[in-house]
């Protein structure tokens, strides 16, 4: 019973790569060095082109996922806003933190010239 079975199971992985060897001596027999590198060149494009096609339609499928219906554009729109909405108030913060800093400096600086202008003034009464 058990026998029937495994004795086949047994010859045809043998044969399997007894055929994937030879392809791969007959492969490599025929084919020349320029062979290989022009195969190689119409390969690439073609490959990555099937790869670009592929992430195009995978990008066009999950579109249309999300957007099957009302309320699944409704969510996405929420979704977008809210996002929009954070980004905004991100920008406002850094924004008013860098006015602050620059109005700060402002006043230090003005400060900084006022004792100068002060010192310089006390100083010319002084020689005069």
């Amino acid at each position: 019973m058990a026998t029937a079975t495994s004795p086949r199971t047994r010859t045809s992985k043998p044969r399997k790569a007894a055929t994937s060897a030879k392809r791969t001596r007959s492969h490599g027999s025929e084919t020349s060095a320029p062979g290989a590198y022009a195969e190689r060149a119409v390969l690439i494009p073609v490959g990555a082109a099937l790869v670009a096609r592929d992430r195009v339609v995978s990008s066009v499928n999950d579109t249309l996922t999300t957007y099957s219906s009302p309320s699944k554009t409704q969510a996405q729109l929420r979704k977008f806003e809210r996002r929009g909405n954070t980004a905004r108030k991100r920008l406002e913060r850094e924004v008013r933190k860098a006015r602050t800093s620059v109005e700060r400096e402002l006043r230090r600086r003005r400060q900084h010239s006022a004792d100068l202008a002060d010192r310089v003034q006390e100083r010319i009464q002084s020689l005069v």
